[in-house]
């Protein structure tokens, strides 16, 4: 299949030089017309706490990681919100300040 492909490309070289500018023209057109949609609003300060404690299960996890954690957070100064998610072998706790 590779020896077909390459006697291809050496047969319709002008195709090959044409795809490929094809291909660099679009690729420089997306990446100077790209959005700006992907850039995080940054206004709160946040703090994302992550622990991981392989095969446990999301109740062990929330009783021994993340509810102490929570509340070892809740009295730094300045904390506005404390969410917090339990899962299969992890915990994430974020702090807004």
């Amino acid at each position: 299949m590779t020896d077909a492909l390459i006697r291809w490309c050496l047969r319709n070289g002008f195709l090959v030089v044409l795809g490929i500018g094809a291909i660099i023209a679009g690729g420089y057109y997306t990446a100077t017309h790209i959005g700006m949609g992907a850039i995080p609003d940054i206004g709160e300060k946040q703090v994302i706490v992550f622990a991981d404690w392989a095969g446990r299960s999301p109740q062990d996890v929330d009783n021994q990681v993340t509810y102490p954690l929570v509340t070892g957070l809740a009295g730094t100064p300045g904390v506005k919100t404390i969410r917090s998610m339990s899962g299969f072998g992890f915990s994430m706790v974020f702090v807004l300040f």
